[in-house]
Order: structure tokens, then C-alpha cells, then sequence
């Protein structure tokens, strides 16, 4: 099993002008760890689950490109990029460019988005439901294009693209691990199995909603000729290790729990991150009890 962490906040002492060092400290310190891999979310004002809108919030490839720099061997992507923040086009260079810059550590992590109220704040058009899923799936299918080097016109429903250069190409091959975040048994998990390498799950629905999930992802797969063992399951989670949270000994019987459902991959968020002790602690009692799930 793989560990990964996800950096949802930025509410830390000190403010502003300490962002930078603690997120340096923190990245360098889960990569010496051997976390897997580092995320952020793609949201641009904090989201009412972890805090006040007005919260400190990077913009999250900023926040990688940053990450990129001082860590070695963790992959970095966005939980989750939403579809209508960037163009197809656009969103595809960006992601190639932190993989070049990397080494080849980069995921598109993409979504349908969903934080209306951020999009409406920053003038960003914020079409309906079904258009979203709409865009998302047109998103995929340019990503797919742009990175197999295929520079022919791409003309969608919303989106034309009449020349699609990408150069430099990644240095992941084939490309970038695409990861679809969200649980939709109908559209989401559809566009999992079509188009993804990865998915990712809210591990607090519990396991029968888990088993579930994936027992759907596997039909989709099943339907459109895609080998389910191609996805790579993950999950993410929060854990508050600490005296008074968790002990190690729970995280590991959790991932055990996890990795029994098919769980290949957790990522967890830690509201104590910035203290750092729980980053080392992590490296020296859970990455390595996990590795053999």
C-alpha cells in the first residue's frame, strides 16, 4: 500500500509570511519520509468543510510547482482540479510542464467542480450539472490527445482546439496518471473506467459503501473492455495523530481495512501536519508496517 498526503490548509502561526518555509519543511520532510505522493486541493477559497472562506488558500499548482522543488521522489497532483477552473488546453501544459520540471512526478487530478460559491466570487462561469460532466469528459479526451502527440483539431461540444502543440511532452509515460476524483456511480465511475488511471474515494463513507463503489467502477470497466486491476483505487482520509487523536497502531489496522476492500493508495490529511511529528512518525512506524498490503 501507498501513503500519500493531501495539504487542504494553510491556516498555520505566523500567517502569510511563513507559508512558504512550513510548506517547504512540510514536502521535504513527508518526501525523507517516503510518502508517495503530495496533494493539494484546486480550490481558491477555503471550503466551508475545513474552514472559513476567507481562510489562506494557495492556488494549488502554484503550491506544486513550489512542492516540486524541494522534494525528490513524491508525485504531486491536485485533489481535485475542477473542470471549469482552466481550459482543457491550458490545464494539460500546465500539468505537463510541473511533470517536465519534476522528473516525471506529476498526476491530473480533475473533477467535475463543484464550490459554486468560489466561482461566482472570481467570475468564473459555473455551467450546470450535467454541462460540467459534459466538459469533464471532453477535458479527458483532449488530455488523452494532447499527450499521445496527436496535434489535429479537437472540435467538441464546448471546446475547439485547432492546434494542439504540447512541447515539451511529459516525461511520465505514457503520460501523467489521470485520477478522477468523486464517487458517481452513473457519470463519474463511467469516465473512471473510460478514461482514468485512477480514482479516488472518501474512506469515511465506510466499507460497505467502498465495496460497493468499486464493485461499479469494476462493471464500467467490464463494459467498456478496460482490465479493472488498470485503476488505481485510492482514498482519502484525515487522521489527527497525536495524545489525544490517533495511535499508529489504529492508522495501520485502518489501511489493513482499506487495503482489504482494494484500497492501493491512502492519502490523508492531518490537521496537526505543520508540527511535523507526525510526518516522522508516519516514515518510521506506518509507511513501512503498510508497504506489504
Amino acid at each position: 500500500m501507498r501513503i500519500g498526503l493531501q495539504i487542504p490548509s494553510f491556516t498555520w502561526p505566523g500567517g502569510a509570511g511563513e507559508i512558504g518555509s512550513r510548506l517547504a519543511n512540510i514536502a521535504k520532510t513527508a518526501d525523507d519520509a517516503g510518502f508517495y505522493s503530495l496533494w493539494v486541493m484546486d480550490h481558491f477559497f477555503q471550503i466551508e468543510y475545513i474552514g472559513p472562506a476567507d481562510e489562506p488558500m494557495l492556488e494549488g499548482y502554484a503550491a506544486l510547482n513550489f512542492m516540486a522543488g524541494v522534494t525528490r521522489r513524491a508525485k504531486l497532483g491536485t485533489l481535485v482540479t475542477g473542470v471549469t477552473y482552466r481550459h482543457p488546453g491550458i490545464l494539460v501544459k500546465t500539468v505537463s510542464s510541473l511533470d517536465v520540471l519534476s522528473g516525471g512526478r506529476a498526476y491530473l487530478g480533475i473533477g467535475a467542480a463543484w464550490n459554486e460559491r468560489e466561482s461566482v466570487g472570481l467570475g468564473v462561469p459555473f455551467p450546470p450539472l450535467k454541462e460540467r460532466f459534459e466538459r469533464l469528459e471532453e477535458t479527458l479526451q483532449i488530455a488523452h490527445q494532447m499527450w499521445a502527440g496527436r496535434r489535429e483539431p479537437y472540435q467538441g461540444q464546448y471546446y475547439h482546439l485547432t492546434e494542439l502543440i504540447n512541447s515539451p511532452q511529459p516525461v511520465s509515460q505514457p503520460h501523467p496518471p489521470i485520477l478522477v476524483g468523486g464517487m458517481g456511480e452513473t457519470k463519474t465511475l463511467r469516465l473512471v473506467a473510460q478514461y482514468a488511471d485512477a480514482c479516488n474515494f472518501f474512506a469515511a463513507f465506510g466499507p460497505d459503501a467502498l465495496r460497493q463503489k468499486l464493485d461499479v467502477l469494476k462493471g464500467h470497466c467490464d463494459a467498456v473492455g478496460r482490465p479493472y486491476e488498470a485503476i488505481e483505487k485510492t482514498a482519502l482520509d484525515t487522521v489527527h495523530l497525536a495524545a489525544e487523536g490517533k495511535t499508529p497502531a489504529q492508522v495501520i489496522e485502518s489501511c489493513h481495512a482499506l487495503a482489504g476492500l482494494g484500497i492501493q493508495h491512502v492519502i490523508f490529511n492531518m490537521p496537526n501536519v505543520h508540527e511535523i511529528t507526525p510526518l516522522e512518525t508516519f516514515g518510521r512506524e506506518i509507511i513501512p508496517a503498510v508497504a506489504e498490503f
